[in-house]
């Protein structure tokens, strides 16, 4: 019986293409194992993973001799934006320096075997299986995909046109850390744009350190926009005495809307918070309730129903070595920063504080609260319990190897960043061999979306043309 030879991945006839502004794009969908650590014959389980693969126009026909650069989107528990254009930003750089692109949905995300209760109830039944199913999903695993995906791509390569360039946003910087660990080999150069991540084998560290930049920024937010302190006091009242469902079924409570200052981490969102409590402050005054049109902007500024991994697995990305998370940012918030960080408005409103005395917005951090408050998220209460208490997570980072590291690595850690602090950032990279930093205080998290240059200028110091740092 003849065998049938299955074509090169580059040269299938069937995935779907298309053209956008400097790019063709090729739609790609790769079976990998769930979990790497099982035998890989007789294997049932796999996840299915996407890559939107962009091709430089007019260079289609070289896409077996081109270089591949992998982007790592941030989260945990987020797609890759589709760029509906290749000319700007750092696609449009990585094109300029030769590459055709790799934009991964990270497993779980996206079109890649994406998590939800409804995918968890359509495979499993108990909160045990569903547990350990999802723990296969951190960046340990991602990094093999990607790795599984370029051996894939690259096949009839030589070794050294088969590796791969990074670049690592937030948790994709993670990632990268952790692919610089297991297979540096497979690595030409690397980017990590405000996700330098710390060395630590669990998160209380990472909280004790951002709770109090999240208490810096919120003082910044009110010197700006003074009567917005009144404003968020009226507004956490009425959400106290008023039992206030959000569009989608989720409830709008004080804490819950307290979780808008997230957007404190980005550059404009002072402006998007203070445009919600704006509004919402107006509705009150003119209608005595909040309308639909604010509760919809609210509940959209929030990207926990949508992308659940972002909650489930978010204190998870830092723990090692068998280190659960036990909650660790509600844990931290109640031993160490309960006053500033309050939640209850009858204890704000009992605490003595007059009508001149802000109310604090929390950052990027979650809470077992959480998963009442949320609509999506409350079919996931037990799963995201049984994740917080979880002890076998496996180690995310070789130190050792990192000490070692030959592979050329450049990264920029944001001074003011409210995610990621710089102190642990800056720790780890002077324990990685090689990595040149670029510190600065012109952006916040997302700088690399925000401005252009800073991909440029990333390039331009691991190239050796900036050398004053």
């Amino acid at each position: 019986m003849a065998t049938t030879i299955q074509p090169h991945e580059l040269d299938r006839a069937d995935i779907e293409t298309y053209v956008i502004p400097g790019g063709t794009v090729y739609e790609r969908f790769f079976e990998c194992p769930l979990d790497y650590s099982q035998p890989r014959n007789g294997q049932t389980q796999t996840v299915r993973v996407f890559v939107r693969h962009i091709v430089p126009l007019g260079k289609e026909g070289q896409m077996r001799e081109l270089p591949f650069f992998l982007y790592l989107q941030g989260g945990p528990g987020f797609e890759c934006r589709f760029p509906g254009s290749a000319k700007g930003g750092w696609l449009s750089t990585a094109i300029g320096e030769g590459y055709q692109i790799l934009l991964i949905d990270q497993r779980g995300t996206g079109l890649s075997s994406p998590i939800s209760a409804d995918s968890l109830d359509a495979r499993f039944t108990t909160t045990a299986e569903k547990v350990e199913y999802v723990s296969n999903f951190r960046a340990d695993n991602i990094v093999r995909d990607c790795e599984h995906i370029r051996k894939i791509l690259c096949q009839d390569r030589a070794d050294k046109d088969s590796k791969l360039a990074l670049l690592g946003q937030s948790f994709g910087g993670f990632c990268i850390a952790t692919y610089l660990s297991l297979f540096p080999e497979s690595i030409s150069k690397a980017f990590i744009a405000g996700g330098i991540p710390p060395l630590v084998d669990g998160p209380d560290a990472v909280y004790q350190a951002t709770y109090g930049r999240m208490l810096s920024r919120n003082k910044q937010y009110y010197e700006r926009f003074p009567r917005d302190v009144a404003r968020v006091r009226s507004i956490m009242k009425h959400l106290n005495d008023v039992d206030v469902a959000l569009p989608d079924g989720g409830r709008l409570s004080p804490r819950r809307f307290q979780q808008l200052g997230i957007s404190f981490g980005f550059t404009g969102g002072f402006d998007s918070v203070h445009q919600l409590v704006f509004h919402a402050a107006s509705d009150l005054e003119t209608l005595g309730k909040l309308s639909t049109h604010t509760l919809t902007d609210i509940a959209c500024a929030q990207s926990f129903d949508s992308n659940p991994l972002y909650c489930i697995m978010h204190e998870a990305i830092y723990c090692q070595n068998g280190t659960p998370s036990l909650w660790s940012a509600h844990r931290t918030r109640e031993t160490q920063f309960a006053a500033e960080f309050e939640h209850s408005w009858d204890r704000i409103a009992a605490s003595g504080s007059d009508s001149s005395s802000p109310v604090y917005f929390t950052g990027e951090t979650v809470y077992p609260w959480m998963l009442d408050d949320y609509a999506e998220l409350r079919r996931l209460k037990d799963v995201a319990q049984g994740l917080a208490e979880y002890t076998g997570w496996g180690r995310l980072y070789d130190v050792g190897v990192l000490a070692k590291n030959k592979v050329p690595v450049a990264g920029v850690s944001y001074y003011n960043d409210m995610f990621v602090d710089f102190c642990l950032s800056e720790k780890t990279a002077h324990a990685v061999q090689g990595f040149r930093l670029w510190v600065t205080n012109e952006y916040h998290h997302n700088g690399l979306r925000a401005d252009s240059r800073v991909m440029t200028y990333l390039v331009n110091l691991l190239r050796g043309d900036i050398t004053d740092l």
